[in-house]
């Protein structure tokens, strides 16, 4: 069946950036100007803002406000009386109407969810648009002080015992997963800072910290202490002050849903039935039988519709989630663990209400923090501003990448095997999950989404990509040009792969004859050019190219014009136009790839790209 959307329609955009909204936080009640843009031959005969205030739909005339090659300019004013207003675009044609959304043109009227949104009044942590990210493993990362290693003598749990390795050493076959330790700890973090400041790193995303008996530390048993075998909580006092020397900051991670088996107030819910802290869980048969994180029955399930352990978490004035971003510790931001799942047992559905909750208790403590959660899936509804700043972006950026570059493969929990395809991704697959994201949160939230290519949780990316060298780097390419903050795991940087024992958590490699040195400069690069390039941290997006193997995205303000284009096929990709006029930018405009230095001319609103072998360019406008 043939489209109804007409040829002009790639030339229409707006999206939330300086070019098309005038402010980027706006307060209750500014006036603001909003602006769209249409290719300049385009015959339009009107063009009408719809948005909806108090529930009723209201129009505005726009008015044309320029001509000027290659696009025309339409624009007007809107008052902002709501916490969050979404509005969308009517065009009247000859041909008919169209409606332009957040999530592109159609002939039909679009669901409100799709409109664009601008929130008012929000505390946004401006620090996140220029920094880079890199998630650190405490346990796997430096062991800077063997003397707080754990110990087989220590403690026992799940029938097995700790044993810490020499760094590197393969466990024995038998020995518990979690209970593999290699005695990384916060003081060999503070040794390498001057590393992570060599590479470019602005933030530490620290896995958990807190006192619990695995590797892994998402069984916590004492949310108010950092481990001992981390070091104790002089030791992130010590790590804070340096990162501060360096201007650097760092996030913490927290476990709200679910604590561990032995933590204290499970212990003393289990001993004693008219306990309080029995109301923090939810027992089917008390002491034995309870809710538990998936099935594993040493995660016992936070229940909170206990007031009590709100207070204690969240509301307190000492509450955890308060206690750990004020001094002397001062993380700058929290990530939430499984945020998908928070409050969520059956008919008790709290997951807004929390998430709600924990950024009242986190902005009014450190108005500056970044709130960041876990969600593997659909986050859109936790990214409407009252809840996180940003999630993990597997669904909007990460799993999109993996799908497009391997293949698609999807599982679950329990689930035997994966479920996956011999066919190629469809380039359309990866755009459309990409738009309808975005399309779903304000453009503000989508400028602090952390996009990540892996993670403790999954594969490492280049184990993914079978160590391809031009699809790793094309991959990188796009985490630092894509809207949002790039979030780097541990060791990427230097060609890591997955441990036949370990998996993704292998210990970081010291010795710098192993590091793939072409792949930590590429690193190092790409950093610099985020950092240096404002139009990376908050230029507009619009897509110029879907082809089977080659897809091409352009990153643009007032002033920079950046233009990604990839490509996956195995042999060289022909020469050929690339249409740029719909992006707005004239004939006689000049570009410089920025890894090999070619220089183009737009010419009849094309940039005339050369032949391309796999990977990914970056043009920048000159």
């Amino acid at each position: 069946m043939a489209t109804l959307i007409p040829q002009w329609a790639k030339t229409v955009h707006h999206d939330g950036s300086e070019q098309f909204v005038s402010k980027l936080y706006p307060a209750l009640g500014d006036k603001i100007t909003l602006r769209l843009r249409i290719g300049e031959g385009v015959a339009i005969r009107a063009v009408y803002l719809r948005y909806f205030p108090d529930g009723e739909q209201a129009f505005i005339p726009m008015e044309l406000e320029q001509s000027c090659h290659p696009s025309q300019w339409w624009q007007t004013r809107l008052q902002l009386n709501e916490p969050m207003v979404h509005y969308r675009f009517l065009i009247l044609t000859s041909e008919g109407i169209w409606w332009y959304s957040a999530a592109g043109m159609t002939v039909y009227d679009p669901l409100d969810g799709m409109d664009f949104k601008i929130l008012t009044n929000y505390s946004a942590p401006e620090w996140v648009h220029s920094s880079l990210f890199y998630q650190i493993f405490p346990d796997r990362f430096c062991n800077g002080n063997p003397e707080n290693d754990p110990r087989p003598g220590e403690f026992e749990y799940k029938g097995s015992r700790p044993t810490t390795y020499r760094w590197g050493e393969n466990p024995p076959e038998g020995q518990h997963f979690s209970l593999t330790f290699y005695g990384g700890d916060l003081e060999g973090i503070e040794q390498k800072l001057d590393y992570l400041q060599r590479l470019g790193v602005d933030v530490i995303y620290l896995n958990p910290i807190f006192s619990a008996f695995s590797n892994h530390k998402y069984d916590v048993t004492d949310y108010d202490h950092v481990d001992p075998h981390l070091g104790g909580d002089q030791a992130l006092v010590h790590l804070r002050e340096a990162l501060e020397r360096r201007n650097m900051k760092y996030i913490l991670d927290i476990v709200p849903n679910h604590c561990g088996y032995y933590h204290s107030w499970f212990q003393k819910a289990r001993m004693d039935p008219e306990a309080e802290e029995v109301k923090f869980f939810t027992f089917q048969q008390h002491p034995d039988q309870y809710a538990t994180w998936l099935g594993v029955w040493s995660l016992p399930k936070l229940n909170y519709q206990s007031d009590e352990l709100r207070r204690r978490m969240i509301d307190g004035e000492d509450a955890i989630f308060k206690r750990w971003i004020k001094p002397p510790f001062s993380a700058d931001g929290w990530r939430v663990d499984v945020a998908n799942m928070l409050g969520r047992q059956g008919t008790i559905q709290m997951r807004a209400e929390l998430g709600q909750e924990i950024r009242k208790a986190v902005k009014s403590t450190h108005p500056d923090a970044y709130l960041m959660g876990e969600n593997f899936f659909d986050a859109t509804s936790q990214l409407q501003g009252d809840q996180f700043d940003g999630m993990m972006n597997y669904l909007g950026f990460g799993m999109p990448v993996w799908h497009w570059l391997r293949g698609y493969e999807v599982g679950a929990v329990g689930m035997q095997g994966v479920i996956k395809s011999d066919q190629k991704w469809p380039t359309e697959a990866l755009e459309g999950t990409w738009l309808q994201v975005r399309a779903a949160i304000p453009w503000t939230i989508a400028l602090q989404q952390y996009n990540l290519l892996d993670s403790h949780d999954t594969g490492r990316i280049r184990s993914m990509l079978r160590g391809n060298d031009a699809l790793h780097k094309l991959a990188v390419v796009l985490q630092f040009t894509y809207p949002g903050v790039p979030g780097l795991y541990y060791g990427d940087e230097i060609g890591m792969v997955d441990h036949a024992r370990l998996a993704s958590r292998g210990c970081m490699e010291w010795d710098e004859h192993k590091w793939n040195h072409d792949l930590f400069e590429f690193y190092q690069r790409m950093i610099n050019l985020r950092h240096d390039w404002p139009v990376l941290q908050k230029g507009g997006f619009q897509w110029l190219l879907t082809e089977e193997d080659t897809f091409s995205y352009m990153r643009q303000d007032w002033t920079d014009c950046v233009i990604i284009v990839a490509y996956r096929g195995e042999t060289p990709r022909a020469a050929g136009d690339l249409d740029v006029a719909q992006g707005g930018v004239a004939n006689g405009v000049c570009f410089e790839e920025v890894f090999t230095h070619a220089r183009l001319e737009v010419r009849n609103g094309a940039l005339p790209l050369p032949e391309m072998p796999q990977g990914a360019a970056i043009w920048k406008k000159v």
